[in-house]
């Protein structure tokens, strides 16, 4: 299958550090060779991929210091997906609803995966306006505020089996891998750490747009002994640093998504105490890959059982669940879903020209 992936611009694929949405297209374009489709990434110029790459800027945005509009340069990006999206038998955009306008008559089976909240007020006119662009979740709870898009399945993230591997936990702490954001449960997290007397190691990225909140009411928490602030750590670092874990902590407020790090925590057998929120009911089994819970409190007391969890079951609920080859065989069912369906509806089409001969007639006056 002739496939292309369209990334966003902000962060090279792979990212250097901190990066989602990026990440998983590099993992899913790589499965895609790996299974000999001809995959073609359209990314930034400093992104590294056995696909062919056409870039549309020569580095990640967020780490460009002198970007001031991305935007412009995914409107770049989009123009050179249409100038060759006849050499692809689907393209498939993980940049949101940005390209809806360029491919809505595009003549192209077209799909998009949707990574970020859609509880947004704002998101209601645009799916409403394109409620025929077919779109993927990365989880059910994802769906929940936007019924009426034109949903395709739900496919769950996956990492390469042998990205990480299995840890210990014999590190004596407790881990917090994510932005510093209040929605992320940073303040929680250590409030977890400080009232179970266990050390909480943070890798996390401030972004700018984070930056009050970080000074105002998290900077001070960071001098409590038991707190140690590690910045942004990249992939390798990434599997040490969850496996000597005794758990990841995971206490959002807000519907995640999906939540990257849960699984990446799953990999290296690392159990995860999240809140019950968003996506984690789908990805956490109660029990057995971690706890659920939904206060500090409740954290605090799970903590004392973390004995009673497999760390090899963990990491075999990962296995079972949440691969790159899994993630990449779900996506080419729904793309051979969209194809037909594309294929359909012009058959369709076709049939209805044939039926009518004046619609011909003045689509042959029209050429």
């Amino acid at each position: 299958m002739r496939i292309a992936q369209i990334a966003p611009l902000y962060e090279a694929v792979p990212p250097k550090l901190y990066g989602g949405t990026e990440r998983v297209v590099h993992y899913l374009t790589e499965q895609l060779v790996k299974q000999e489709h001809e995959v073609t990434l359209f990314a930034s110029g400093d992104s590294h991929t056995g696909a062919r790459l056409i870039k549309s800027v020569e580095s990640g945005l967020r780490l460009k210091a002198d970007c001031i509009d991305p935007l412009a340069y995914h409107i770049v990006q989009m123009q050179d997906v249409i100038d060759c999206a006849h050499e692809f038998d689907i393209l498939h955009f993980h940049t949101d609803y940005l390209h809806f306008p360029f491919t809505k008559n595009l003549g192209i089976p077209i799909v998009t995966t949707l990574h970020g909240r859609l509880d947004i007020p704002d998101l209601q006119p645009i799916y409403n306006k394109f409620r025929s662009q077919p779109v993927i979740s990365i989880s059910k709870s994802q769906q929940k505020p936007l019924p009426q898009a034109n949903w395709m399945g739900t496919v769950y993230h996956g990492l390469p089996e042998g990205l990480h591997k299995p840890g210990n936990g014999n590190g004596g702490y407790l881990a917090f891998v994510g932005r510093i954001s209040p929605e992320k449960g940073i303040a929680q997290a250590i409030e977890i750490a400080i009232t179970s007397q266990i050390p909480l190691k943070i890798a996390a990225k401030i972004d700018n747009a984070d930056r009050e909140y970080y000074e105002a009411s998290i900077k001070h928490l960071l001098k409590h002994p038991l707190i140690e602030f590690c910045g942004e750590i990249n992939e390798e670092q990434k599997t040490d640093f969850m496996g000597n874990a005794l758990a990841l902590l995971f206490p959002i407020n807000w519907a995640e998504p999906f939540g990257m790090v849960m699984i990446e925590a799953m990999a290296c057998g690392t159990p995860v105490i999240a809140f019950d929120a968003g996506s984690v009911p789908e990805i956490i089994d109660d029990k057995q890959s971690g706890f659920i819970v939904s206060s500090v409190k409740e954290a605090v007391t799970a903590i004392s059982k973390l004995s009673q969890l497999s760390r090899s079951k963990v990491r075999e609920l990962f296995e079972e669940r949440f691969t790159a080859s899994r993630m990449a065989n779900n996506y080419l069912g729904i793309y051979n879903s969209v194809i037909n369906n594309h294929q359909s509806g012009k058959a369709q089409s076709f049939n209805i020209k044939l039926q009518h001969p004046d619609l011909l007639a003045f689509s042959g006056k029209e050429n």
